[in-house]
């Protein structure tokens, strides 16, 4: 009996039967404009051959105004549908089916040529977009339905018509982007028109027997956003004319509220998509933090969707459905959902991969191949660099044994996990702990490796992380003075604190001391009041005033650079970050000289000249300043001529970059 009859149940769509519930959904991966369409197949053919039933592809543009990016990928020409060919025929020769998504971006196109219902800039584009007159509308359509009509030449098995997140289609729905007076705006019916003239006319280029998938926005969460009763009546409307499946959309790119992120709960908008159940025939899709099967299988029985979106856990695991098929759902790598490879490469125009699984879009380059000559190697250092290398080595034959000072795997992750909106990393320690088990690796925890135990090993690789840099405070020695670690591990904090250091880790520490009682993350109805999210019956658009609980204590987060604190987090999260704090009162000041701990508190002044010298009250004082690698044992077995290769925090120590770990843990083992 399957552990997940709902989740592996087929789905007949008429023309053809889907053999389980799950679709890998859109991730624009960069891997397309890379040209490479070897790579690119590559990358698919492996989530097909883990038995996903469907994928969708990252966003094609339709023309080169609607592309999210000057030069983005898209079928124009004979040579892109012959290319696209390469990477649909290797899906289908494992076994697989595979949609293109159709991504006209309208204002949000990064590019001067951007076209929109109104002229209305994006607060998250600089270009202002075109209005559109009649014929240009015309040729929008007509683009759209001549892409649809490429893909099924190109040998795709169906279409993702973009219809939600802001992007084009969605802006001619709601007033706050559409300010026509003419057929294309003003009434319900009138903003209907562009996107269900599309439905129609690429049912008419595709002809019946071909997937249609309309990604339909259910929750805005931007004013002015659609009322639920003008979603019930899109999707009714978008079923009759023509599409096969609804797939959900959630938010818009410049939603204050965030939905995708490792903080937000799980299946945290699964009871948006369950509203819709029931108001048209053809089967509705859920998505958004979606990570394992039982989750999945969860939201299935209790009734919310026909099947489930799953986008960023097929990167860090393209045999997930497998693996859960054949009872191994421990096995699966998991989605953290923290942006950090993902997302935050594809905005910043590189190759998208995952933290957990650096051989995502890599496929082709990253290879772990049995080894022709097989080594003892010892791995100092159970973290999340060590972790990986040692798992790998393992995989490629090596015999590995595993060194950690520590009475858990894990490292610095251990710390992460205790604050407020980091849950996913208790999965991610487990998961390490489950696979380092069930290998051949012979682990050693509680054990302080030392040169001479290293002594008969043919390589020894180095992992010993980081430690805390010392900021060399005046006073710093004082009782009310603790390390980030201190403060993680359980040490007692004052009813005010002062965070000195605003990267990373002062963020997560200003979390972990303003959260009062359990985490948001784990509650669905907290979070959805922290943020203002509301059901889209009551307000337009589901976005009412937050509601963020009281923080747990005063904090005060201080840098010495001059620039505003949190600059430098991650490109899609950090705005979550600061905004969190925010809603907390956090005070957060850069540019200040930390002069010297007093009993009442820290004296700081301000820039070169350390001018305004003052006294910021507190009862406790957090040092974040930063770490130091680690090398000691690394120089030791230098010294003595061993063959040492040093790797994570103890070869570069910047913030708790796991993301970086894991990578070059997982590259040395490819080359040893």
């Amino acid at each position: 009996m399957s552990h997940y009859p709902h989740l592996l149940a087929p789905l007949d769509l008429g023309h053809v039967v889907l053999p389980n519930r799950v679709l890998m959904g859109s991730m624009h991966t960069n891997l397309e404009e890379t040209k490479d369409w070897n790579r690119v197949a590559a990358f698919y053919a492996a989530r097909a051959r883990g038995g996903v039933a469907l994928m969708v592809t990252g966003g094609m543009a339709p023309n080169r105004e609607g592309g999210v990016f000057p030069g983005a990928a898209g079928l124009f020409t004979p040579a892109d549908i012959a290319n696209h060919r390469v990477v649909t025929d290797r899906v289908h020769d494992e076994g697989g089916r595979i949609a293109m998504q159709i991504l006209h971006a309208g204002r949000y196109a990064y590019g001067p040529d951007c076209v929109a219902p109104s002229a209305i800039k994006s607060p998250i584009s600089p270009f202002p977009p075109k209005e559109l007159d009649e014929a240009g509308i015309e040729k929008q359509i007509a683009d759209i339905a001549t892409a649809a009509a490429r893909a099924r030449e190109a040998g795709y098995d169906g279409v993702e018509v973009m219809g939600s997140e802001g992007y084009f289609l969605n802006e001619f729905l709601v007033t706050r982007t559409n300010r026509r007076t003419d057929r294309w705006g003003g009434s319900l019916e009138n903003r209907m028109r562009l996107p269900l003239d599309v439905v129609r006319r690429v049912r008419q280029a595709v002809g019946q027997d071909f997937i249609l998938i309309y990604r339909i926005s259910l929750l805005d969460l931007v004013p002015e956003g659609q009322t639920w009763d003008e979603v019930v009546t899109l999707a009714k409307a978008v079923e009759e004319a023509g599409a096969s499946i609804l797939n959900t959309g959630i938010g818009w790119h410049e939603a204050r509220v965030p939905t995708i992120a490792t903080s937000v709960p799980r299946r945290a908008f699964a009871w948006v998509t369950k509203k819709l159940m029931g108001e048209v025939a053809i089967p509705v899709i859920t998505s958004n933090r979606i990570n394992t099967p039982d989750v999945a299988e969860a939201v299935l029985a209790e009734g919310c969707a026909d099947m489930v979106s799953m986008a960023r856990p097929f990167l860090a695991d393209p045999d997930f459905v497998r693996k859960a098929a054949e009872g191994r759902a421990e096995e699966i790598a998991p989605c953290i959902a923290c942006n950090q490879a993902c997302l935050d490469h594809t905005f910043a125009g590189k190759i998208s991969t995952c933290l957990v699984n650096p051989r995502a879009c890599f496929e082709t380059e990253l290879v772990l191949e049995p080894t022709a000559a097989p080594k003892c190697i010892a791995v100092v250092g159970a973290g999340p660099a060590g972790l990986a290398a040692a798992l790998a080595l393992d995989r490629r034959g090596h015999t590995v044994t595993l060194f950690e000072r520590g009475a858990r795997l894990g490292g610095q992750l251990n710390l992460a996990r205790q604050v407020p909106g980091k849950e996913e990393f208790h999965g991610l320690v487990a998961w390490f702990e489950t696979m380092v088990a069930k290998c051949g690796i012979a682990l050693r925890l509680s054990t302080e490796a030392t040169p001479d135990m290293l002594s008969d090993f043919d390589a020894v690789v180095v992992a010993t992380g980081v430690r805390p840099r010392d900021p060399q405070i005046p006073g710093q020695g004082a009782a009310n003075v603790l390390s980030y670690i201190d403060v993680l591990t359980g040490a007692p904090v004052g009813a005010r604190a002062v965070i000195v250091g605003a990267g990373g880790i002062g963020f997560d520490v200003a979390e972990f001391l303003t959260q009062t009682g359990q985490s948001p993350t784990l509650h669905l109805h907290d979070w959805l009041a922290e943020w203002g999210v509301t059901d889209p019956e009551t307000a337009r658009g589901g976005l009412v005033e937050p509601k963020p609980e009281a923080p747990a204590r005063a904090v005060t987060l201080l840098q010495r650079k001059p620039e505003k604190p949190g600059r430098n987090l991650g490109r899609t999260t950090g705005w979550i970050h600061r905004a969190a704090l925010q809603a907390k009162g956090v005070e957060m000041i850069g540019g200040v000289n930390y002069e010297a701990v007093e009993p009442g508190g820290l004296r700081v002044s301000s820039g070169p000249g350390r001018e305004d010298p003052r006294l910021i009250p507190a009862d406790t004082i957090v040092l974040c300043a930063g770490q130091e690698s680690d090398r000691t044992l690394a120089e030791r077995l230098a010294a003595r001529g061993c063959v040492v290769h040093v790797i994570g925090g103890a070869d570069v120590a910047a913030e708790l970059d796991a993301k970086r770990a894991i990578d070059q843990g997982t590259r040395l083992a490819a080359t040893l």
